[in-house]
């Protein structure tokens, strides 16, 4: 691996785990654009390139979200109860996302429909709207659909799922750091359960870089996780002193340059 492409990895490793701790995000909306551009300057084609960045991205939030959870578990954040009714659904949707919408649907489509969502959840970050009070979590079957949501939209632009699990628990009254704890706790069963259906689905590729199984490029994810896993910890302790509404507010104009890239590579791969 050249020294730059490292370097470039290793700032997002970096940036993402600490951003993971902080905000329960799995770093997707971070990590997709940069694989991207970095597989692409490889040579892959671009409509490989995206697809391959989507879910070398999701195989990280696998480390991630394991560092990152024993963290806001420690700190009392994660609300187990919400994670075992949301798990089920998760599986269900993301399954469905990897094993048949992901090889469905054209790259070009899938960084156009990240460059949504991504707007969306910058746009929910930097609005921070306050729900009603009398506004309750679901019961079973709303909360099977609910992560079943969370998880087919989470594999087909690869991030964590935090950007619709926090909005649509702060929605129902959750409070903001137990969302964020619960976000990362979601993260591993959304991240096991795309990523196998990943490699299944992309074993027969060809034209694929060196080190890659599938859609995953491992070089990528053994750079991204080592850095992220060792800072995830710091930014989930951040979470509980600082002023997460202000910096969510900061992190929203970033998202959304990263979502104009994304309509970008969109368009041109089209």
């Amino acid at each position: 691996m050249e020294l730059q492409i490292f370097l470039e990895l290793g700032i997002t490793g970096t940036v993402v785990g600490f951003m993971a701790g902080l905000l329960g995000l799995g770093g997707g909306l971070l990590m997709v654009p940069v694989l991207s551009f970095i597989l692409g300057n490889m040579g892959v084609a671009e409509d490989l390139s995206i697809k391959m960045a989507i879910v070398t991205s999701m195989s990280t939030i696998l480390f991630t979200s394991i560092s990152s959870v024993r963290t806001h578990h420690k700190l009392g954040a994660v609300r187990w109860d919400l994670v075992k009714g949301l798990a089920p659904g998760i599986v269900l949707g993301s399954a469905l996302a990897s094993l048949w919408i992901f090889v469905a649907v054209k790259g070009a489509t899938l960084a156009i429909m990240f460059g949504v969502f991504v707007s969306y959840s910058a746009f929910q970050m930097y609005m921070d709207k306050k729900p009603k009070p009398s506004r309750q979590m679901p019961g079973f079957v709303g909360q099977l659909g609910m992560g079943g949501l969370i998880g087919m939209l989470s594999g087909l632009v690869g991030a964590g799922g935090a950007f619709v699990s926090v909005p649509l628990m702060a929605w129902c009254n959750v409070a903001i750091h137990n969302a964020i704890g619960t976000s990362a706790a979601l993260g591993f069963p959304i991240a096991l359960a795309n990523v196998t259906g990943f490699v299944i689905s992309g074993l027969n590729l060809d034209n694929l870089p060196p080190a890659s199984v599938g859609y995953i490029w491992l070089p990528g994810m053994i750079v991204i996780a080592c850095f992220s896993v060792f800072t995830a910890p710091f930014g989930a302790r951040a979470a509980h002193k600082l002023p997460v509404k202000k910096l969510k507010r900061v992190f929203s104009f970033f998202l959304v340059f990263l979502a104009a890239y994304m309509f970008h590579k969109g368009m041109t791969a089209a």
